[in-house]
């Protein structure tokens, strides 16, 4: 460990560990869960990564959704986790033992509304989530919950098109109702939905749709989100009628801010354009408003998304408290091979990347939390940072100082962020223990400061081990970020 330069985080700070229901929980069908839309996405066994990745971005057909469905030969890993939904109680204790003060972790929305469109939740279900709740309290963990992180019923995609039907509104706001009367007296801090902004990334994961349900995709995907951003204002709305000053609603997104490649002005007009489009998510969780560019956006390519003003105005009235962001790697864009489309970005070759083709920015991090904060003045979570790599278990023990080296890197730059003015409150390295990758479905891409024992096709004991970095970040802790 190395001396912080700014070792400036506040006594109260969160150091924080975070992970999805949808990797972590496993129990597939136990007491009363039906498939989500991470239950279905098969492990691509003989695939390189980049083809892996490739595939994920596709999305799938409904014709595969139902294929997937009834498919009882091939292993599909989210359907099984790390069984976290039975070893929560030992799992939460080795983060207690490693110093965590707080704790993100999702309720999966199909367990307790198996189809989404029930009339009652599942009991057994919300009961299971108080109880981990209760333990991370017992442990001294804060609870950050977010109430979907792709874990939307399959039933909602096959029968109401997903996102895209607006009768999905009340049912997302129906089940951040129940939470919220279930769980508000014990969480303080929910994540709404996660990554809002990956619509071009992980349309069938983040909007449920499945990849040729709709004629003008683009159009459904545009649709979709500004359903999902009305029900956050309608969870707003709820929550602020509870009259609980204690009780934080926020927004987390993906950081899809670009740098330009050049200081060229073609260059750099794009990366601007690019980073307006990214703030079209924020500006209407924060300011309550479109900006003008995403309307041009839809105006110029014939996109017809159906926004009363209603809607508008409950957006207008209902802003949320604070932004949760992740960060892996930083991105670019080049005006001699990049458009004014989505996500058209270039590789940065001044950057070296990790096995999945995630370059290693940690200025990147220092870019993009003074970029939010100057521009919404909104605390700021770190919902997710961390090192995917293959680790080795080698007599019982991982050396993965590659790990510590890169988390060190970036959190160092939070502390300059918040030197330099930005309010982040809190840190939730990805994962602390093991789980599956989202977007890959591998256990071989492994993120966590606890290995578990299992491999890409579900073999291994499922026994935990601590890694060097669980030692590294319990110091780091302990020194409140002043030895990193």
């Amino acid at each position: 460990m190395r001396k912080n330069e700014y070792p400036y985080f506040p006594d109260d700070f969160l150091w924080a560990g975070a992970q999805a229901a949808s990797q972590a929980d496993g129990a597939y069908g136990v007491d009363g869960k039906k498939a989500s839309v991470s239950d279905i996405q098969p492990f691509q066994k003989g695939m390189s990564n980049a083809e892996i990745q490739a595939l994920s971005k596709q999305g799938m057909t409904l014709a595969e959704i139902q294929k997937n469905l009834a498919d009882t030969e091939h292993y599909y890993p989210k359907r099984h986790g790390i069984n976290f939904y039975h070893t929560y109680e030992s799992d939460l204790e080795l983060l207690a033992e490693a110093g965590l003060k707080a704790f993100r972790t999702s309720i999966d929305w199909s367990r307790v509304f198996p189809n989404g469109d029930d009339k009652e939740p599942n009991e057994v279900a919300l009961a299971h989530y108080e109880k981990m709740i209760d333990k991370m309290l017992e442990l001294g963990i804060e609870p950050i919950i977010t109430m979907m992180h792709y874990e939307m019923p399959i039933h909602l995609t096959l029968n109401y098109g997903g996102w895209v039907n607006k009768n999905v509104i009340d049912m997302f706001v129906k089940y951040g109702q129940v939470l919220l009367d279930r769980f508000g007296d014990k969480v303080k801090y929910w994540i709404l939905i996660n990554q809002i902004n990956m619509i071009q990334v992980e349309p069938y994961l983040s909007l449920g749709i499945a990849s040729d349900q709709y004629v003008n995709t683009e159009e459904a995907m545009y649709q979709a989100v500004h359903n999902q951003m009305v029900a956050c204002a309608k969870i707003q709305q709820y929550a602020k009628a509870m009259h609980r000053t204690d009780l934080h609603i926020g927004t987390m997104i993906a950081d899809g801010t670009v740098y330009p490649n050049s200081c060229r002005p073609d260059d750099v007009v794009l990366a601007m354009w690019h980073n307006r489009m990214q703030y079209l998510f924020t500006d209407v969780a924060f300011r309550g408003e479109y900006p003008q560019v995403a309307l041009n956006y839809f105006a110029e390519h014939d996109l017809k998304i159906e926004m009363s003003e209603e809607e508008l105005l409950l957006l207008k009235n209902n802003t949320l408290d604070y932004m949760a962001i992740s960060y892996y790697f930083s991105q670019m864009v080049d005006a001699s091979k990049n458009n004014k489309t989505p996500h058209s970005i270039s590789v940065n070759e001044n950057l070296k990347a990790n096995d999945w083709g995630w370059n290693v920015d940690p200025q990147g991090l220092y870019n993009t939390l003074s970029q939010y904060w100057d521009r919404y003045q909104k605390p700021i979570l770190i919902a997710e940072n961390g090192f995917g790599n293959y680790d080795k278990l080698e007599d019982g023990q991982i050396h993965d100082e590659y790990r510590s080296d890169y988390l060190s890197a970036h959190i160092e730059q939070i502390s300059r962020a918040i030197y330099d003015g930005a309010d982040v409150f809190g840190y939730c390295m990805w994962a602390p223990i093991d789980i599956v990758s989202c977007s890959s479905q591998q256990m071989s891409k492994r993120y966590g400061i606890v290995f578990v024992d299992i491999d890409d096709e579900g073999n291994g004991t499922r026994k935990r081990y601590k890694k060097d970095s669980f030692t590294w970040y319990k110091n780091l802790i302990a020194s409140n970020g002043r030895e990193i």
